[in-house]
Formats: structure tokens, C-alpha cells, sequence
């Protein structure tokens, strides 16, 4: 059977997956995640939870992390499309503040493995969108953060064009920004 392939994103520990596909007249056969091969790559996802949210177009969810229990995440897009984001929140990483987004979609089959320390958030592109994901630690209420989304120092190039009115929630609208999080955390130790 042939390999899942990864591709660096220039973040270190962030990768694009791409999963072995399989398709014939029957229609398709695909392998999203085998621990050993992603161990190979550099990536240590022992799952603790799987996920999944439906969103319609528009929903921007995020920017979100845990200050205990950090959860490294596998995001997989079952139905539509989605621009993902990953910033990375080490402390003493060479990236720290830095963002990578990337189109997932049902059509595309590309997943996204966003370590433990980062924040993460995606914006709805298609309506009905349903993402799957496996976390690498359990949800903690209690440890619960983020950053806004629309943060002028992090300064995310949402692709808003593609979406008409946007749709967020309250606490999502009002979390913290990203020199406030430097000024209560400096950023995580992982």
C-alpha cells in the first residue's frame, strides 16, 4: 500500500498530510492515518478525542488554544470547504506568532496536523461545512483561550471574499489579542 504523504509548511511541526487514496469504479479506499507512518514523520498524534463540527458559510471559529492540556490536532474536511490556521504560540520558537492557513475540502482530501502550543481557527468557505478531527489531549473548559481571530500583529489574510457576512460567536468576538496573550502567557512551553 502506498505511503500518506507529508509536506512541510515552514513551521516546524506543521504539515500538510496528504492520505493514500485508492479509487476505481467502486469509488475509493482511503488511509487518513497510521501512527507509524506519521511517528516516521515526525509526528507523535496518539488520539484522546475525535471531533467533529458542522458550520455554515461564513462561521469563523477561533483563534483557540488550552493553556493546560494543549491539544496537537488532525483536521480533516468531511463535506466542503474551509481556509484552516494554524499560529504558533512556543515560546522560543523561531516562528512564534507566525501563521500558516490552507484550503481543506472534501474534493482536495488534504489534511492539517497542527502541534500542541499553537492556536488554531478556520473560516467556512461552502455552506454545511463538516470537519473531523482527532486531539491529541482532552478538552479542558477550564484552561479554555484564544486569540481574535482578526488580530492586527498576527494579521491573518482570511480569504473574506469568498464568504459574504461573517458569523461568529460572542466569546469569539471577544477574546483577547495577540500582544495581550504575550503580555499574560510569553507563550507555551511545550
Amino acid at each position: 500500500m502506498a505511503k500518506i504523504n507529508f509536506k512541510e509548511t515552514g513551521i516546524s511541526g506543521m504539515k500538510l498530510v496528504h492520505p493514500f487514496v485508492a479509487e476505481d469504479k467502486r469509488g475509493y479506499f482511503a488511509k487518513y492515518y497510521e501512527r507509524g507512518i506519521f511517528e516516521e514523520n515526525g509526528i507523535s498524534l496518539i488520539p484522546y478525542e475525535e471531533n467533529q463540527s458542522k458550520s455554515k458559510k461564513g462561521t469563523v471559529r477561533g483563534l483557540h488554544f488550552q493553556k493546560r492540556y494543549s491539544q496537537d490536532k488532525l483536521i480533516q474536511v468531511l463535506h466542503g470547504e474551509i481556509f484552516d490556521v494554524g499560529v504558533d504560540l512556543r515560546k522560543g520558537s523561531l516562528t512564534f506568532g507566525q501563521w500558516r492557513g490552507y484550503k481543506l475540502s472534501d474534493t482536495n482530501r488534504t489534511l492539517l496536523y497542527i502541534p500542541k502550543g499553537f492556536a488554531h481557527g478556520f473560516l467556512a468557505l461552502t455552506d454545511n461545512v463538516v470537519i473531523h478531527y482527532l486531539a491529541g489531549d482532552r478538552y479542558d473548559p477550564d484552561s479554555d483561550g484564544g486569540i481574535l481571530w482578526n488580530d492586527p500583529d498576527v494579521n491573518v489574510q482570511w480569504p473574506l471574499d469568498e464568504t459574504g457576512s461573517l458569523i461568529t460567536s460572542e466569546k469569539d468576538m471577544n477574546l483577547p489579542s495577540f500582544k495581550e496573550f504575550k503580555e499574560t502567557f510569553g507563550g507555551f512551553c511545550i
